[in-house]
């Protein structure tokens, strides 16, 4: 009877400390820069600037102090109502990495800067326009984190750069089982797909080619061991509860039996 009993305790001890030994993790796999020294001062000369891919969405709008002058060179949908001034249409970067631009027709922007794209725009506006004031933008720079992060998903970015961190912060942050210092950026080159890893665990993270993104990167975080420990034993979760919920109750009759 006693025995019986301390099987039962030791049966259900064994099972809660393998609960907790698959979960843990040590402080080197989630601590960010961990070879960053206190008031350590980091210069980094890591610098980025967005260069138009082919599909890139655009917004650009020519003005003078002619607002007449500079009406051939923007296009808007509809007519104006009310006073209400219609929707400016925006523009796609082709296959040919070319835009149709009004009066001038077809542009090569693609592999240019939106300032880089200002510059050309104006030299070409000189012989229409004086001083002409070029406002471009784009609008589908977008950025995609997925793998072990609390909040996967396809974000919106606001502005005109913004660094993987920024990005992982979107998806709320890695969760306790993604890699830290195995972190996948996926970029595109025009149909060309480039694969590149960064370790968030290392302070040279700052100085990646990766660490500022662009417009449709996929930041992908990788599983750790315990993830794939976990999924592994997912898959065998049934059969094991079965198990041990049988020998839990044969315990038990055996025990109320005698």
């Amino acid at each position: 009877m006693i025995f019986q009993r301390r099987f039962l305790g030791l049966l259900a001890l064994v099972f809660i400390a393998g609960l907790f030994f698959t979960s843990c993790a040590s402080k080197k796999d989630i601590v960010y820069f961990q070879d960053a020294s206190d008031y350590e001062t980091i210069k980094s000369n890591n610098s980025h600037t967005n260069k138009f891919k082919v599909d890139d969405v655009l917004s650009i709008h020519v003005s003078t102090l002619d607002p007449e002058a500079s009406t051939p060179f923007n296009l808007f949908k509809g007519a104006e109502e009310g006073g209400i001034r219609p929707e400016q249409v925006d523009y796609i970067i082709d296959k040919n990495g070319e835009i149709e631009f009004p009066v001038l027709g077809s542009v090569k922007i693609v592999g240019l800067s939106p300032d880089e794209t200002k510059t050309l725009l104006k030299e070409r506006l000189k012989d229409y326009l004086k001083n002409p004031i070029i406002n471009v933008r784009l609008k589908n720079f977008t950025v995609t984190v997925l793998g072990q992060v609390n909040r996967p998903g396809t974000y919106s970015v606001v502005g005109e750069q913004i660094t993987v961190l920024e990005a992982l912060g979107l998806a709320g942050d890695l969760t306790i089982k993604g890699q830290r210092e195995n972190v996948m950026v996926i970029r595109d080159f025009n149909g060309t797909k480039v694969y590149n890893r960064i370790d968030l665990t290392k302070k040279e993270a700052l100085s990646s080619p990766v660490y500022y993104l662009t417009q449709n990167d996929v930041v992908y975080v990788t599983p750790n061991q315990s993830a794939i420990t976990s999924s592994a034993l997912d898959n065998r979760a049934s059969i094991w509860v079965s198990i041990a919920s049988v020998l839990i109750t044969s315990t038990v009759l055996i025990i109320t039996r005698n």
